[in-house]
């Protein structure tokens, strides 16, 4: 069944879990929509994990077309998710709607998510009106990583819970189909989403929201330089790699590779001949 936003808001109303997962490139998102993933968001996380970049804040709106696109033509029934890079969206509505419309028309992307709450309302509410559905995401939003002065934990305190209150009902009323929870306390994260008519997508947010995220290299083991708290593995497919590319430099080396079974092979006449 394709996943659009209309099923994320019915899966609200019933109660149904939703599963959503970054993916950059086109052999990875056949994988997870073939395993059934309800949506894939071509993250600008891909900035660091696919890369090499320090931070998000770097990467540009021809990253993200690239690489959505490429996310785009391999998935048949996930709904794709293009973020909004940093500084593609908070110069003007006109940017936000000039950069959404690009993600779609170039990237192939169904629906776009950008950072921010209540600042950024007026934007979500450009973007929809054009007919592109937005995600929004509160929180620890990562392309404020300088205001927040590292990557921490939000509302915690009395005044920061209320903000993160207010900022999510702002995108709601704005018109977001959806909102991402990231570094909320869980039980913050649970009332949000018992206040909210929209689905809570969690991060680092407990178990209270509507569906859950994460990073593909993050929950399979593949990235290393850093791991959230809040990411559970769920395989050790980097080891498995680079125990697969030793395994292949060794028969290389010894000659093992490639055999019989892995060569091409001719007539012995055309060979004579040419000898």
């Amino acid at each position: 069944m394709k996943n659009t936003v209309v099923t994320f808001a019915q899966a609200k109303e019933q109660g149904i879990k939703q599963t959503v997962l970054t993916a950059y490139d086109y052999s990875t998102a056949k994988l997870m929509d073939e395993a059934g993933v309800n949506a894939i968001l071509v993250g600008d996380s891909l900035g660091m994990v696919c890369l090499g970049y320090e931070d998000t804040l770097s990467v540009t709106m021809e990253d993200m077309i690239h690489h959505t696109a490429a996310v785009a033509r391999g998935t048949k029934n996930a709904l794709v998710i293009a973020d909004m890079p940093f500084m593609s969206y908070q110069t003007s509505v006109y940017d936000a709607l000039l950069n959404a419309g690009r993600l779609v028309k170039e990237g192939r992307a169904q629906a776009v998510k950008l950072e921010g709450g209540a600042e950024v309302a007026d934007q979500i509410r450009a973007i929809m009106k054009a007919s592109i559905p937005v995600m929004a995401h509160v929180g620890l939003t990562p392309q404020s990583v300088h205001t927040f002065g590292g990557f921490k934990v939000q509302g915690r305190t009395e005044t920061a819970a209320q903000k993160l209150l207010d900022d999510a009902r702002a995108v709601q009323e704005a018109g977001a189909f959806a909102v991402v929870l990231e570094g909320v306390p869980a039980k913050l994260a649970e009332m949000i989403t018992k206040e909210l008519t929209i689905p809570t997508i969690g991060i680092g947010a407990g178990p209270g929201c509507d569906g859950q995220v994460l990073v593909y290299q993050d929950m399979l083991g593949m990235f290393s330089d850093f791991t959230p708290k809040f990411v559970k593995r769920y395989g050790a497919i980097g080891e498995s790699m680079v125990a697969a590319f030793k395994q292949y430099m060794e028969e290389v080396q010894n000659g093992s590779f490639p055999d019989e079974a892995h060569s091409f092979t001719m007539d012995d006449d055309v060979l004579d001949k040419l000898y």
